[in-house]
């Protein structure tokens, strides 16, 4: 035998125990479940994969994930979640605490990793922030309990206002309870008549706003829910189209035109659960593993939009806005 050949043989039979070893190590699979669809969520899920790749996995690469997406119909939430759950995949990741709780239901031994708006221990998603205690762990980023904060935003940009209406999900009761409670409590030292709207459907957004016509409020705020946010050009243009000057929960919204926006970065949230998820698919516990409460918070005002609107926007604000969208 020629010693090339040799060589060559002796290199195929040392990679043979390699390629066994790959074979035996399949590549892990994270489940994804979330209320909206692909496009909407677009910029979240590229923070969720610079999370992961911060933590040392690529999509594709030495992890996969298998994305269940209910396209804005929530009744779809559970048996999604019980066919990811049904394939055993290493964790499941979700957003919205409806989402969280559907998943919830369909496992009790997969670890869950949540995105959750509000206190995931009054939620009981977890026993307590630092010793989750169950299989679910995640990030709290502060959205519902801004509530007040944002009214008070939107008080200063329409000082005349008396009376604000308010767009909650009843389909997700615990956000639109929190945002009632908050809202109400707000409103009432500020001295302004607020009105609740439930809606929960596409045409329930065109029929509030149709409503708007005839009692008009001289402001409106939109709750966190992910309803909304998948819904949110349809929300931002028939806020646009009727002049009501509106306070929303995230940068999205204020992007595409909203009046102004104060909340966690949600991008930098999801960003978050990326590296949560690499942690449990290290090893890590979820019982053991701390939920971590995002602080990194946003204003930001369309200041092109608050023209529009006729409204001036205070230098106290400008000064202090994270980013002034001209």
């Amino acid at each position: 035998m020629r010693r090339r050949e040799f060589i060559t043989l002796i290199g195929s039979v040392a990679a043979w125990p390699l390629a066994a070893r790959a074979q035996q190590l399949p590549m892990q699979v994270i489940g994804f479940l979330d209320a909206r669809s692909a496009d909407v969520i677009r910029e979240r899920l590229r923070g969720f994969r610079q999370g992961l790749k911060e933590t040392g996995y690529v999509e594709g690469e030495n992890v996969a994930i298998v994305y269940r997406f209910a396209e804005n119909q929530t009744d779809r939430l559970p048996e999604l979640a019980t066919d990811l759950a049904r394939r055993q995949v290493a964790l499941i990741a979700t957003a919205g605490e409806h989402v969280a709780l559907a998943a919830k239901a369909a496992t009790t031994t997969i670890p869950i990793i949540f995105i959750a708006s509000q206190d995931p221990v009054k939620l009981g998603f977890v026993a307590s922030l630092s010793r989750p205690g169950g299989n679910m762990t995640g990030i709290n980023f502060f959205t519902t309990e801004l509530v007040g904060k944002r009214l008070e935003i939107l008080r200063a940009l329409v000082p005349a206002a008396t009376r604000v209406a308010v767009l909650v999900n009843p389909s997700n009761p615990p956000t639109r309870e929190s945002t009632v409670v908050d809202a109400e409590a707000a409103t009432r030292t500020m001295g302004l008549k607020v009105q609740f709207h439930d809606t929960e459907t596409p045409q329930d957004i065109d029929a509030v706003f149709a409503g708007f016509v005839r009692e008009r409020p001289d402001a409106l705020l939109v709750a966190s829910d992910t309803f909304f946010s998948g819904r949110r050009v349809q929300v931002v243009n028939l806020a646009t189209r009727h002049g009501i000057p509106t306070a929303f929960p995230n940068r999205e919204y204020t992007e595409i035109g909203g009046l102004m926006s104060y909340g966690s970065s949600v991008v930098d949230a999801w960003r978050l659960a990326g590296i949560h998820a690499a942690h449990i698919l290290k090893g890590a516990r979820p019982a053991d593993f701390p939920v971590v409460q995002a602080s990194k918070f946003e204003l930001v005002i369309n200041h092109q939009t608050a023209r529009m609107l006729g409204l001036t926007v205070p230098t106290s604000l400008l000064a202090t806005a994270d980013e002034v969208i001209e």
